[in-house]
Formats: structure tokens, C-alpha cells, sequence
């Protein structure tokens, strides 16, 4: 049996193909635009995804034997609100994560106590259901002909098999969902305008959610596999890198930046900004604390001088302590701890002398920084992290490595194939979805390298910490 991993990324769907023993036999990635309409706005083509996943369905079918694909996976970018009407047509472009517009409409239902006593986090600007209610004040004619909320991967689950279906660790950062009883709060629902009929089926994760459509099968050389729940992005990476089983934990360096750690139990504190979302297995949670910008505020970086990240990042040399440049990474405003949409990047004590890898190494600090204001929100919920997984692009840099590392005074584990995280993890859901296993085989990837603190410059980066810190109180009101 072989199974299929499909990752609906912000930049590009990625899909892999593994065999039973989960070794990959192949994979293939389409890029995705995103479009700015305006400042603190971004938005995708839902039909964009459809395209893709076909796309790369049938590369993967053309270059390998898909004749015994068994189960197939999905992991999506969360908390996109794909608006679509009574006969599943798309009614608007989806807003994504990362939009902001919200604001207004996040912080109205934050003061309502049900929301955070209900879901066990803030109702941040980036979340579904203050989007969809920005949708009901600004656009009241396409909030009328809503016949179903899903969320991005959702929408493609419906293109693949014709089934409304979500999951728990998707769902659970709508603003929409009771986390400790793993179900829709009407409540919560009926306060925004919205019912039960209006939301997708629930399922496990790792729980079949349908099969692929005979159509959608033919056109990609597929069989009908079942098609498994799946899993908010980063719970799918948790599942792909083996973050499961409680205190295991990993940090992830991609567009945005994760520090993720799994619960057996529900922890929620609202207060720290931390999220608290099921996990993509039954009866397990995970904690998360969440900045918006990680190797995106490198790219930022690297269109400001016209170098590559590889370039910005490939010559630091070893591990230093910081200099007096500061650089706040807030470019589309802060998640954990801050819950700020309204915050903007500084870059701070600029001179003759700050030249573009000076700068680099100041992002680079920055982010670190993001990453140990995340591990102190966490730890004020009671959760120790001394170890963590290393995933996502910006791993590519050993001396960021060093530097997380150090500042935060933890083990990284840099996985072998640490790419695949999220798509990994479909796949194991896939597995789960359409053979009797279980989460036991989420196990922890081999790990290539070992990073450990380098004390002598613990110090410094704490008292550099400390400065980013005051830095933002200092700026917040400005």
C-alpha cells in the first residue's frame, strides 16, 4: 500500500508519496500567488489549490505506480475563511492568516468572555470567525449567500471528494469551536450570526472523511482512496515529525514561526496568547506560540538589498553576541505574546557602519527573540520545553540555529528530511484514515544533527531579549 500527503502551503502545495514503511518515493510542489489588495489585507483564489492538487496528483501518478494508494492526507494553512454559497461556489477570495483586516471585529468578540472561556485562546485579527463577521459589516451581500464556512484545506477535501468535512485541530482556530469538548459551539456561532448548518461536518484527524471523487480519480490516475480528516498545518507537522506524545515539542522556521509543544490534556491560559488547539489524533491537545513573521521578515530583508537569503545568511561566520542594532520583526503586526495587529517592524540604532550583513544578523536576533517571548508564554501555562525539533526553511541557517539555541538555552534536533514535516504528517493521517494504524506510528524522524546552547553568550542574547522586550513597550503606543 502507498499512501499520499497533500500540504496546502501559503507559497506552494506540496504532495509526497510514501510507501508502507513511510519512506518517500517521490514528490511535487506547485507555487501559489497571494495577492495584497490592500495594506493588511491578503487573500488567495480558492480555485488556485484545486488547479494545484491536480497538478501535482498526476506528476506524482505519471513518475510512480499510484495503483495501490490506499489513503490520502491533508494539511492547510489555518483560520482562511473560503466563503461558498448554496451550490458550492466560491463567493469571495479567501481571506488568509495572515490578513489582518479584523481587527475591529476580533477585538468586539474578545470582550465577550464565552469566546475565550469556550475555545481557550484570544480571538486574534487572523482567526475565521472575526473575518467572517468583517464579511457580514462590510460585504452583507456575500455574508447573506453563505451556505458554508470552510477552511482552505476544506475546500479542497470538498473539490476532492464532495464532502463539507473539517477536523479538530483546523477548526479549533475558527473562534467557533468548544477545544475541550472537540464540537461547534452554537453559541459561539449564534453570536456571530452564523449556525451549526453553516459549519462543515467534524471529524478526527486522523478519522476517514470521504473518498476521491470517481472524476477527480480518472483525471489524475488515481484510485478512489480514502481521504483522511487531516490536520491544521503545523498539527500536521507535529503529527509528520512525531510531536505527539506529551512535552514533545518542535519549532518551525517558515513564512510565519511556531514554537509547538503537545499536551495530553486541555491547558488553556488566553491571557499568554498562546494558542491552545486540539491536536490531529483524538483526545490530545497542543500549545502553540505564534509570530507572524520568522524567514518572511528575512525575505523582507532580501528584497530591501537585493541579496538571497542564502547570500544575507551564508557568511556570519560563528556565533556572536548582538550589537546594539535591534530589530523588532512585528511587519504584519504580532501574534503570541502581544496580540498586536496594529504593531509594525523597527529597525533600531542604525549607523555608517550597519551594512546588509549587519542587518541580517539583527533579523536574525530579532526573530530569536520573537521565538523566547513564545517559550516565556508558554512556561507561564506550565509547560517546560528543553528540547525541540527544528523544521522549516530558515533550519538552512546554522548560525540562526546557534542562535535559538543559545537565547532560549534548549537542545535543537535537526531532522534529516525536516521539509516534509507537514506533508509527512498527512501522509501518517492517510495511513491512520484507511488502515487500522494508530498515532504509534507518528513516531520521531532520524535526526541528523544535534545543536546545543553555547553558554558563554547565553548572557548577552538574554540581556539582547531583554531590550527587544522593552523596545516594544516603548513603541507599541507610537
Amino acid at each position: 500500500m502507498k499512501f499520499i500527503g497533500l500540504d496546502l502551503g501559503t507559497s506552494s502545495l506540496k504532495a509526497i508519496l510514501v510507501d508502507g514503511d513511510q519512506r518517500i518515493l517521490g514528490e511535487h510542489a506547485v507555487p501559489l500567488t497571494v495577492t495584497r489588495p490592500q495594506s493588511g489585507w491578503s487573500e488567495q483564489d480558492p480555485q488556485s489549490w484545486c488547479d494545484a492538487a491536480i497538478t501535482a496528483l498526476s506528476a506524482l501518478s505519471a513518475a510512480h505506480d499510484c495503483s495501490d494508494v490506499t489513503g490520502i492526507g491533508l494539511a492547510g494553512h489555518m483560520h482562511g475563511a473560503t466563503l461558498i454559497g448554496k451550490d458550492d461556489e466560491v463567493l469571495r477570495p479567501c481571506m488568509l492568516w495572515n490578513d489582518t483586516r479584523s481587527h475591529a471585529q476580533a477585538a468586539a468578540m474578545d470582550k465577550t468572555p464565552a469566546f475565550r472561556d469556550l475555545t481557550g485562546n484570544i480571538v486574534f485579527p487572523g482567526f475565521t470567525a472575526p473575518k467572517v463577521d468583517w464579511v457580514r459589516e462590510n460585504e452583507p451581500n456575500i455574508f447573506a449567500q453563505i451556505a458554508k464556512v470552510l477552511l482552505p484545506k476544506d475546500y479542497l477535501r470538498l473539490f476532492l471528494t464532495g464532502e463539507h468535512v473539517s477536523e479538530m485541530s483546523d477548526a479549533a482556530g475558527t473562534s467557533w469551536l468548544d477545544t475541550g469538548k472537540r464540537d461547534w459551539s452554537d453559541d459561539l456561532l449564534s453570536a456571530c450570526h452564523l449556525t451549526r448548518e453553516q459549519m462543515p461536518r467534524l471529524v478526527e484527524g486522523s478519522a476517514a472523511s470521504g473518498k476521491l471523487r470517481a472524476e477527480i480519480a480518472a483525471q489524475t490516475g488515481l484510485p478512489q482512496a480514502i481521504v483522511a480528516g487531516g490536520a491544521g498545518d503545523n498539527a500536521a507537522a507535529a503529527i509528520g515529525a512525531g510531536v505527539v506524545q506529551d512535552g514533545t515539542a518542535f519549532v518551525s522556521l517558515g513564512t510565519s514561526g511556531v514554537l509547538f509543544a503537545a499536551n495530553n490534556g486541555y491547558r488553556p491560559d488566553p491571557v499568554t496568547a498562546v494558542h491552545t488547539f486540539c491536536h490531529a489524533v483524538p483526545d490530545t491537545w497542543h500549545q502553540m506560540g505564534v509570530i507572524l513573521a520568522a524567514t518572511d521578515a528575512l525575505e523582507w530583508l532580501s528584497r530591501l538589498t537585493g541579496q538571497t537569503a542564502a547570500q544575507l545568511t551564508g557568511d556570519l561566520g560563528p556565533l556572536q553576541a548582538p550589537s546594539r542594532t535591534l530589530f523588532l520583526p512585528y511587519l504584519g503586526g504580532e501574534r503570541t505574546p502581544h496580540n498586536d495587529a496594529n504593531i509594525r517592524g523597527q529597525f533600531l540604532h542604525l549607523d555608517q557602519a550597519t551594512d546588509a550583513q549587519a542587518a541580517a544578523r539583527a533579523v536574525l536576533e530579532g526573530v530569536t527573540y520573537a521565538f523566547a517571548d513564545c517559550q516565556d508564554a508558554l512556561a507561564a501555562t506550565g509547560t517546560t520545553i528543553t528540547a525541540v525539533l527544528a523544521m522549516g526553511g530558515g533550519t538552512r541557517s546554522r548560525y540562526w540555529l546557534d542562535l535559538i539555541a543559545t537565547t532560549l538555552n534548549i537542545q535543537l534536533q535537526l531532522p534529516e528530511a525536516g521539509d516534509f514535516g507537514a506533508a509527512l504528517g498527512a501522509a501518517r493521517l492517510g495511513m491512520m484514515a484507511s488502515t487500522d494504524a494508530g498515532p504509534e506510528i507518528a513516531t520521531l524522524p532520524p535526526i541528523a544533527t544535534t545543536i546545543d546552547p553555547t553558554p558563554a553568550l547565553h548572557d548577552d542574547l538574554k540581556a539582547g531579549h531583554a531590550r527587544y522586550r522593552k523596545a516594544y513597550s516603548v513603541l507599541k503606543d507610537l
